[in-house]
C-alpha cells in the first residue's frame, strides 16, 4: 500500500531532507530536524502525490487517507499528551502548506485547529489563561473563515477595530478576556448571516476542511501567477503539514519570531531577526506591532537608526537576548548546528 503520511516527532521522523519532492520543502526539514535532535512540535506531512491525485479524483481523497491521518494523528496525541477535540486537555494543530519549491506567502496556514465553545474551556483549564483561550479562539475563527470558508479578513477587522474603539486602546493584545470572548460571539453571528451556516464545531470537520484548503490553495491565482514566473509545473502539488500547536500568545514570558543564521542582506556572519512577545506567527509580519529584534546589538543599532533612547529601547522594545536571554542561548546553538548541517544562511521560524 502507498504510504501518505509521514510522521515526525518525540526523536523519530519517518521522513528525511532527501524526500523533498514527496514531503514538500517544509515537511523534508521538519523531518530532517527531527533527525538532528532539534526540539519541534509532533506532526505529520500528507504527500504531494496525495495533493496530485485529489485533483485527479475530482477532489476526492485516495482510498485509506483516512485511516491514515487518524493514525498518525494518534501518534502526535500520545507525543503531546493531549487528545484532539478533549475537553480538559486539547490538541490544537497548525495545518500548513509545504511546495517542494519554495512558494513564499503564496499559500495558506491556519493556527489554533480544534477549538469551539468546548474546547476552548479545556483550553482555559490547561493554561490557566482565559485570556490567551479566548485570543487562540477568536484567531482561529478569523483564519479559518478566510482559508476554508473563503470569508475576508476584512470582515472580521471591524469588530475587532469596533471592540477597541469602545474600550480605547489601540493594540489586538490590549484586550481583555471579556473582551475576546465577545469578539469570538460576534465573529460566530456574522459568519451565521453572510454564509448562511454555523462555525464548524467538531474538530475532525474542521481538520478535513483545513486539509482540502491547503489543496485547493495550490491552485489559487496567486498561486498559479507565482508558479507560471518561476516555471514550477502545476503537477508538483504541495504537500500539508499537520503539527502540534505551541504558543506564543500564552502571556509575556511567551515569544514567536523569524531568524536567519546571518544577515540575509549583506550575507555578514551575524544572527539577524525580529520577534513579538505575547503573540503568534503571522503577527510579527503583519505591521500591527513594531517587532523587536533578537540580539542585543541589533537592537541597539534599530534604536539608533530610529532616534529611541536606550532607556526607552530597553524598557520598550528590548531583545530577546535580554528578554528571555535562555530562549536566545537556544537558538544561537541551533543557528550553529543548523549552518553546520546545511552549509548554508538558514531562516527560521520559533515560538
Amino acid at each position: 500500500m502507498t504510504k501518505n503520511v509521514y510522521f515526525f516527532g518525540k526523536g523519530n521522523a519517518d521522513g528525511k531532507a532527501e524526500m523533498r519532492n514527496l514531503l514538500g520543502g517544509k515537511g523534508a526539514n521538519l523531518a530532517e530536524m527531527i533527525n538532528l535532535g532539534i526540539p519541534v512540535p509532533a506532526g505529520f506531512t500528507i504527500t504531494t502525490d496525495v495533493c496530485t491525485a485529489y485533483y485527479q479524483n475530482n477532489k476526492q481523497w485516495p482510498s485509506g487517507l483516512e485511516d491514515e491521518i487518524k493514525a498518525n494523528l494518534k501518534k502526535v496525541e500520545e507525543v503531546m499528551g493531549k487528545r484532539f477535540g478533549d475537553l480538559d486537555n486539547p490538541l490544537l494543530l497548525s495545518v500548513r502548506s509545504g511546495a517542494r519549491a519554495s512558494m513564499p506567502g503564496m499559500m495558506d496556514t491556519i493556527l489554533n485547529l480544534g477549538l469551539n465553545d468546548s474546547t476552548v474551556q479545556g483550553l482555559i483549564k490547561y493554561s490557566g489563561n482565559e485570556r490567551f483561550a479566548y485570543d487562540s479562539y477568536r484567531r482561529f475563527i478569523q483564519m479559518y473563515s478566510n482559508v476554508v470558508l473563503g470569508f475576508e479578513y476584512s470582515n472580521f477587522e471591524n469588530i475587532l477595530q469596533n471592540k477597541k474603539r469602545e474600550k480605547g486602546v489601540t493594540l489586538d493584545n490590549e484586550l481583555d478576556a471579556n473582551d475576546l470572548k465577545e469578539i469570538v460571539i460576534l465573529y460566530k453571528e456574522l459568519i451565521k448571516n453572510k454564509l448562511k451556516m454555523e462555525f464548524p464545531t467538531d474538530p475532525w470537520v474542521q481538520l478535513q476542511g483545513a486539509i482540502n484548503a491547503v489543496f485547493s490553495s495550490w491552485m489559487n491565482p496567486r498561486a498559479i501567477t507565482y508558479r507560471k514566473l518561476n516555471k514550477i509545473p502545476d503537477e508538483w502539488g504541495t504537500a500539508v503539514n499537520v503539527q502540534a500547536m505551541v504558543f506564543g500568545n500564552l502571556g509575556d514570558s511567551s515569544a514567536t519570531g523569524v531568524a536567519f543564521t546571518r544577515n540575509p542582506s549583506t550575507g555578514e556572519n551575524k544572527f539577524y531577526g525580529e520577534f513579538l512577545i505575547n503573540a503568534q506567527g503571522e503577527d510579527v509580519v503583519a505591521g500591527i506591532r513594531t517587532p523587536q529584534q533578537i540580539s542585543l546589538e541589533a537592537s541597539r543599532a534599530w534604536a539608533a537608526d530610529n532616534g529611541i533612547s536606550e532607556e526607552e529601547r530597553k524598557s520598550k522594545y528590548p531583545s530577546l537576548e535580554e528578554y528571555l536571554p535562555e530562549c536566545y542561548s537556544q537558538l544561537v546553538e541551533l543557528r550553529k548546528t543548523l549552518e553546520d548541517h546545511y552549509h548554508d544562511m538558514q531562516d527560521i521560524e520559533f515560538t
